[in-house]
């Protein structure tokens, strides 16, 4: 696809320095002008201020500027303006305000990782150690930058924004609530949710394997009981394992491996999920305040503060 991937995103919060601090023991590396890098695939995250906690701005990589014309061309077909410096195209979304930059960039090659031996019925992978995921030692740090969920008053605006405006491609959706967009293989990229307000639902960091999805979150709850959310589990959409934290914004954050992928169009069809289906194939049931953030009114009447 002419779109290859997301890559990077910049949040706004009240309380910049302590979800820097957050973002820095979640395993992110920070960079300077409050940027943070992950182990593949550079910097990712930006975070700044901003009187609520929302998604400000969604940058992705293109080949070449045919692509950035073609997105240009599509986003008129919809009355979106779109706005070309060079090498990239911005526009915005008209119901959440996210700015969208497209921009010209290498494609991600990422180093390959020997996957994990397990032992099974009839299979012997790994005699005469222990499993490698309980002698690791050292601390997780995500490979990239996964996905965002943005919650929109407007779904079917802001769905169209991505997918017929900018290129995304369409890999499920949740019945009347939610579309999984994706602008590289990985199932998505973005999730579009339907919101009574505009606001960041979360963000999602890949890690080796599901050893370092419990790892990282054991680690970040030593001390923190609080950042705990939902986990350990495996989505039916997207089919990885998740583990959801909070950061002190409000904004959860979780760590992910083994997501689908989708690097032939037509071998994809996209399902309409229902219910619990939606959202996970086994785990805890999510908490209602995974489902309706416990700020979410505070957010529509503007009373919202970092504080809480």
């Amino acid at each position: 696809m002419a779109l290859h991937r997301l890559t990077s995103i910049t949040m706004g919060v009240p309380n910049v320095a302590e979800t820097a601090t957050y973002y820095t023991d979640f395993g992110l590396t920070p960079d300077g002008d409050g940027w943070f890098t992950t182990q593949d695939a550079g910097r990712q995250l930006h975070i700044v201020h901003a009187p609520t906690r929302r998604l400000i701005e969604v940058r992705v990589g293109v080949d070449d500027p045919d692509d950035l014309a073609a997105a240009a061309s599509r986003l008129e077909r919809i009355g979106v303006p779109g706005e070309s410096n060079g090498p990239s195209l911005t526009a915005y979304d008209k119901a959440t305000g996210v700015r969208a930059v497209l921009e010209i960039a290498p494609r991600l090659v990422q180093p390959t990782v020997p996957a994990t031996p397990y032992n099974g019925p009839g299979r012997r992978d790994r005699v005469g150690t222990r499993a490698p995921g309980v002698l690791r030692s050292t601390p997780v740090r995500p490979r990239k930058l996964g996905h965002a969920v943005v919650g929109t008053t407007d779904f079917d605006a802001t769905t169209a924004f991505f997918r017929d405006g900018l290129g995304f491609k369409a890999s499920d959706y949740i019945k009347d609530n939610g579309a999984f967009l994706r602008c590289s293989t990985d199932h998505h990229n973005v999730l579009v949710l339907k919101a009574p307000v505009t606001f960041l639902h979360h963000t999602s960091w890949q890690v080796d394997d599901i050893d370092d999805v419990g790892r990282g979150a054991t680690a970040m709850l030593e001390g923190h009981p609080e950042r705990h959310i939902w986990g350990m589990g495996r989505h039916h959409a997207g089919s990885n394992f998740f583990w959801y934290l909070k950061d002190p914004a409000g904004n959860f954050s979780e760590y992910y491996s083994d997501m689908d992928c989708v690097v032939d169009d037509q071998l994809w069809t996209p399902e309409v999920l229902e219910g619990a289906k939606g959202l996970f194939s086994w785990g805890p049931p999510p908490p209602p305040s995974f489902l309706h953030p416990e700020d979410l009114a505070a957010l529509m009447t503007g009373t919202h503060s970092a504080e809480r």
